[in-house]
């Protein structure tokens, strides 16, 4: 997906300079308690998938969204797992555009009838279902490390 317009916008005015970005992701699991991990082809890492949340839309929403448009799924969310920030959470893109996320993490499973996650070739080129112990041996995002274990645990506690 091209960047929004709105943040194209922004760009246009300050250039590669920092930003904040609100952003989700979606922590999906299966009935094995396996997570749904996706390669990003900007950065060329592993991560749960998720992105940016457009001005107006309710985070919630915004997951839901990202999750249908990068590995063409519908997903029931079960609920949030938290709200991350930090050092781990800045990026420099490729092309020099500095973002610091704050990070909506939700708690997933594939709606009934959805059909298996397909990368959609832009933003997202794999897809693999992984267990916590397999997770340490994917080349990951600075931040998985700091919300997988919290997404697992909870995905322990409120698995239905």
């Amino acid at each position: 997906m091209p960047m929004p317009p709105f943040l194209a916008r922004l760009r246009e005015k300050i250039g590669s300079d920092l930003i904040m970005l609100p952003s989700v992701t979606g922590f999906v699991f299966d009935d094995a308690g396996r997570l749904l991990l996706a390669r990003h082809d900007d950065v060329k890492l592993w991560a749960a998938p998720g992105g940016g949340v457009d001005p107006g839309e309710r985070p919630e929403e915004c997951v839901v969204r990202e999750l249908r448009e990068e590995i063409g799924v519908d997903i029931d969310v079960r609920g949030l797992i938290g709200v991350f920030g930090g050092p781990e959470f800045h990026t420099v893109y490729p092309n020099g555009h500095e973002v610091a996320y704050v990070i909506a993490a939700y708690g997933c499973v594939l709606a009934p009838g959805s059909g298996e996650p397909e990368p959609d070739g832009v933003e997202i080129n794999e897809v693999h279902w992984v267990s916590e112990e397999q997770l340490p041996s994917y080349a990951t995002t600075p931040w998985t490390p700091v919300v997988a274990p919290k997404a697992f645990a909870w995905w322990r506690e409120h698995a239905r």
